[in-house]
């Protein structure tokens, strides 16, 4: 089984701290990422990367529109 590789913007989720984020970057061995509702970035260990599903990544996203429009900062 070939391992995952992350692309910047990528969806994913970091097992280690059970979050969800965007990859912006990789520096030194890890993989910088974002909470999807932005803010601070955080460093991950490749090893505990995976890729979110396609209903992951929109449950996320809508998750973050939908405390936007009630005013609410997610």
């Amino acid at each position: 089984m070939t391992a995952y590789k992350p692309q910047i913007g990528d969806t994913v989720e970091d097992t280690g701290r059970a979050r969800f984020g965007r990859v912006m970057g990789f520096e030194g061995p890890y993989v910088q990422l974002r909470p999807i509702s932005g803010g601070r970035e955080w460093d991950a260990d490749p090893e505990h990367i995976r890729q979110a599903t396609l209903s992951e990544a929109l449950r996320a996203d809508v998750k973050v529109a939908n405390a936007r429009s009630r005013g609410e900062r997610p």
